[in-house]
């Protein structure tokens, strides 16, 4: 669906983010495709839940996650230890039953984070990925739940599972959140857009503006 135009875009693109959106983003929606960058990935790609790891600069430097032994991603990341993984955050359809301009043009506003990383399996951290994931989900909730809760079934339940490490070799980010719009557009989607995520992340993306 085509995009509104503002004569004042700022360059470079205005969809590109920062470092900060891309932690945010991923930290939101932890949920990732993980597909294997061969022929096979169509066939194998498989959503994972990742936890950032970031370096003094603030930047993604790798990934933590596990997944079953048995589920066929396993084998070919084995095999081709290199993967595109990507992420998605909020999106939604915006009407132009929101905005009063007669020539406004409807569209969808989304955000997403694709990450090409280089694969290493860590037997060794099994444990450590499945406690570092309920702690970061579960930090709303504060229960203090740990997987070794689950009593005898946890050291199968582990033995099933592989932890990997994905070390990022290149990421791209789009937030197509509204930069686009004019301030009044924008301002008569964030007063009735139904999705308080989106409307959120396009403030968010907009900050700057006197909306």
């Amino acid at each position: 669906m085509p995009e509104s135009t503002r004569s004042d875009v700022p360059s470079p693109d205005p969809f590109r983010g920062g470092p900060d959106d891309v932690i945010a983003l991923i930290n939101e929606f932890p949920l990732a495709w993980v597909a294997p960058r061969d022929d096979q990935a169509a066939r194998v790609a498989t959503l994972l839940p990742l936890l950032a790891d970031i370096d003094v600069e603030g930047q993604v430097v790798s990934l933590l996650g596990h997944m079953a032994k048995r589920n066929p991603l396993y084998a070919a990341l084995e095999a081709t230890p290199s993967a595109t993984i990507l992420f998605t955050g909020p999106q939604a359809y915006v009407s132009p039953a929101l905005v009063s301009t007669p020539t406004w043009a409807p569209t969808w506003n989304y955000a997403q984070v694709r990450i090409e990383a280089e694969i290493r399996f860590r037997a060794d951290l099994g444990h450590e990925a499945l406690e570092r994931l309920t702690r970061f989900m579960d930090t709303g909730d504060q229960t203090g739940w740990s997987p070794r809760d689950v009593g005898p079934r946890y050291e199968a339940m582990e033995r099933a599972i592989i932890a990997f490490e994905a070390r990022v070799t290149g990421i791209t980010a789009k937030f197509k959140l509204g930069q686009d719009e004019t301030d009044l557009s924008l301002r008569e989607i964030l007063a009735s857009h139904p999705d308080p995520v989106l409307a959120r992340w396009m403030r968010r993306m907009n900050a700057g503006r006197q909306v």
